[in-house]
């Protein structure tokens, strides 16, 4: 088996665990203790935040399915399209639960160091989730 093909195996089997099944220690098998994630935050995610994250995000939506679309892997780089969907059934980042089905979707790009992924830019629209859960009114003028 290549070195892609077992990264391709292992974000595949992890992401599975932490965001299917709410096993955020999965992370430590694909994820450096260095680990930074980027996003729409000014400031990375380290590794214990970005574990938090995904605990609160499965407990306001419990049935939270992340699927991953493609998996592209060159070299030291991953870059893995995604979609998840689930309804709000907990408070999610203040907001009450409004038991509305929510779909977002959006992009990783990964880069390894050895055999663990030190850091991570995720870009998605936080837009669709907060129109999804009626939070904001997107694409009306």
């Amino acid at each position: 088996m290549s070195n892609a093909d077992n990264r391709r195996e292992l974000i595949e089997k992890v992401w599975a665990a932490a965001w299917g099944q709410g096993d955020v220690e999965a992370l430590d098998k694909l994820l450096s203790p260095a680990y930074l994630r980027h996003g729409g935050d000014p400031h990375p995610q380290g590794l214990s935040t970005f574990k938090a994250s995904i605990i609160s995000t499965r407990s306001a939506f419990p049935d939270l399915v992340t699927t991953i679309d493609d998996i592209v892997i060159d070299d030291d780089r991953a870059a893995i399209r995604w979609h998840s969907s689930g309804t709000h059934e907990n408070s999610f980042l203040g907001v009450p639960a409004t038991k509305r089905r929510v779909d977002v979707s959006g992009a990783t790009f990964a880069r390894f160091e050895g055999d663990r992924t030190v850091e991570e830019f995720v870009t998605w629209d936080p837009r669709a989730l907060l129109s999804a859960l009626g939070i904001i009114q997107v694409g009306q003028g």
